[in-house]
């Protein structure tokens, strides 16, 4: 049966009712949409330390090491120390699988630390860190299942942050090393047996002497120990050989993986002059210790791992930064405003970064109490080792951040922090449970998203909006903690202020001496409006792949140059309304 509504029927008041009260049911409202974009640090339900005497300064959140392989379509995650592993279709909603990789006659914390993950045909091996020849190498053929049975019981050669390579004629390589005195290895195993093929060879030993990240220390201290040079990870491009490995120590923001490249698997490998993969500055610091991989459309990431180094040295989380190859073969990845908003994979953009901007930096915070002195304004000074504690972790605990200005919000991201955790090792029956409120007065507030029926572990919880909403105020109201007090170390909301974006830096120097051709200091005027500045640089003009973001201040002591090569520099300011234009580069030999 039909009917025909015209407005001769009916009240054209009424009618108008109607047709208004139709669209708000049809319109749904702007809270979170199927992810197109992420936001590091990764969003994955983080175990805790195992390990009691790394947690005497309190129970916390922890892993490294990262390894991520795509198979059959699917990418699996592996890292230390969490008990079994995730996968995801997406690279965004990921799904834990429990599962100790351990034997009766293994008793010990590290259970997977640094471990190597490789495919053999239609295979996936599994293999953690050890020296003693008693760790088993597991195999399956079915991951997604979670059906692993063991390849070989005891491989009997061992090895420490150890990495798994087919080779594209089907020989099949491990690497290891962990040490700051030693160099990686590399040896040939059976592919079958896994019996060794002759020695280990040393392929490559850090030269701190010429390039100067590869020193220990964070970049203004005095370097005390030898630069530590660990996990490997091989990939093959273009019949050339790129041999990753993770230095010169967890504990720094510099924390980063460097990149030899050679013509054979086992070498000689020719270092390339800068990371990898480095991220300085920011809220989420370090990209060492990982493994490159690529998507379904072949384009490259790289997973590492994130410093946090606040309750203990090993105190650290996961990012996935986009990479590739240029057309002379130089291997790179992009961690420049790398805990911003970037583009999932399968996307029209993957990889790229959004444009949205953080929009409440050091901006004015309230909360509903605080502890001791975990103030508000922690939670939005960008620095992931700092954090804001209520008192409690109570339904009703809250904390409010204002924009300045009515801005446009595409997406949020709540980093809690561990104010006193009481776990030792996995959990996998936890959750957070919040209500985020917007308003664009500050007294009349409005449901941006209701996560109170949420069931899962959400430790740095990303989420992007449906469509942009112009607000002014936000107010996060906790409904429930999976344990400790409510504390948040980010609370950071992105998209694009009202106002103007900085002007460019108008005067910009690198001074670098003969006596130490490695470090710089490097300083530029400021720019009024600027929360900060992203500096670029390179080894060739149009190849300026690091960066440095420096907020607040308008110099910065560098200490990660290859003293052999000439350098290029530019610099950029930015805030909540975009970037300048880039200061013209500069050649620095």
């Amino acid at each position: 049966m039909n009917y025909t509504l015209t407005v001769s029927t009916m009240n054209k008041q009424a009618f108008l009712f109607f047709v208004f009260g139709l669209i708000i049911l049809l319109t749904p409202p702007p809270v979170a949409t199927a992810q197109t974009t992420y936001c590091n640090p990764i969003n994955i339900d983080y175990g805790y330390t195992p390990i009691p005497n790394f947690s005497e300064w309190g129970r916390h959140r922890a892993t490294a090491d990262p390894v991520i392989v795509n198979y059959k379509g699917t990418f699996f995650l592996f890292s230390t120390n969490q008990w079994g592993y995730w996968h995801s279709k997406d690279m965004s909603d990921w799904t834990f699988h429990s599962r100790r990789f351990l034997r009766p006659w293994n008793d010990v914390y590290d259970e997977l630390c640094a471990p190597a993950v490789g495919i053999v045909g239609d295979t996936m091996l599994v293999f953690g860190s050890t020296y003693t020849g008693e760790f088993t190498i597991w195999m399956s053929t079915n991951p997604e299942a979670n059906e692993w049975k063991p390849l070989v019981e005891r491989f009997a050669i061992g090895g420490w942050d150890p990495d798994f390579f087919t080779d594209t004629d089907g020989r099949f390589y491990m690497y290891n090393g962990s040490s700051n005195r030693y160099p990686l290895y590399g040896i040939e195993l059976n592919r079958q047996t896994m019996e060794p093929i002759g020695t280990r060879k040393e392929v490559y030993l850090l030269e701190s002497w010429r390039y100067g990240w590869q020193r220990f220390g964070e970049h203004m201290d005095d370097t005390f120990l030898d630069g530590f040079m660990e996990g490997a990870h091989m990939t093959k491009h273009n019949g050339k050989y790129y041999l990753q490995y993770g230095a010169p120590g967890t504990e720094s923001s510099g924390y980063a993986d460097g990149v030899a490249v050679g013509d054979s698997p086992l070498g000689f490998f020719k270092n390339q002059s800068d990371p990898l993969s480095m991220k300085l500055g920011g809220f989420a610091r370090g990209a060492g210790h990982g493994a490159t991989f690529q998507d379904n459309d072949q384009n490259y990431w790289h997973v590492s791992t994130i410093t946090i180094n606040r309750k203990n040295n090993f105190e650290r989380r996961l990012g996935i930064w986009p990479a590739g190859f240029d057309k002379d073969d130089v291997m790179y990845s992009n961690t420049a405003y790398g805990d911003y908003p970037h583009y999932l994979p399968y996307k029209n953009k993957p990889g790229e970064f959004t444009g949205w901007m953080l929009l409440n930096f050091n901006k004015p915070v309230r909360a509903s109490s605080s502890l001791g002195g975990y103030q508000p304004n922690l939670a939005v000074d960008e620095d992931i080792k700092t954090y804001w504690s209520a008192k409690t972790g109570n339904k009703g605990e809250w904390f409010e951040s204002d924009l300045g200005e009515l801005s446009t919000l595409n997406a949020v991201q709540i980093n809690y922090a561990d104010q006193d955790a009481t776990s030792l090792g996995k959990v996998t029956d936890q959750y957070h449970q919040y209500i985020l409120y917007h308003s664009k007065d500050g007294k009349k507030w409005e449901v941006l998203m209701d996560k109170s029926a949420n069931k899962t572990d959400v430790p740095h919880d990303y989420v992007e909006l449906a469509r942009p909403v112009s607000t002014r105020y936000l107010k996060l109201e906790n409904v429930h903690m999976p344990q400790g007090k409510f504390a948040l170390s980010g609370f950071r909301v992105f998209g694009k202020g009202a106002g103007p974006k900085p002007e460019a830096v108008k005067q910009f120097m690198v001074l670098r001496t003969e006596k130490d051709k490695r470090s710089a200091w490097i300083r530029w005027s400021p720019v009024g409006g600027a929360q900060g500045y992203t500096i670029h640089y390179g080894t060739h003009p149009e190849k300026l792949y690091n960066n440095i973001m420096v907020l607040t201040h308008n110099e910065y002591w560098f200490k990660a140059m290859d003293s052999k090569a000439t350098y290029y520099y530019t610099i950029e300011a930015l805030n909540e309304n975009g970037i300048s234009e880039r200061f013209p580069t500069l050649k620095v030999e």
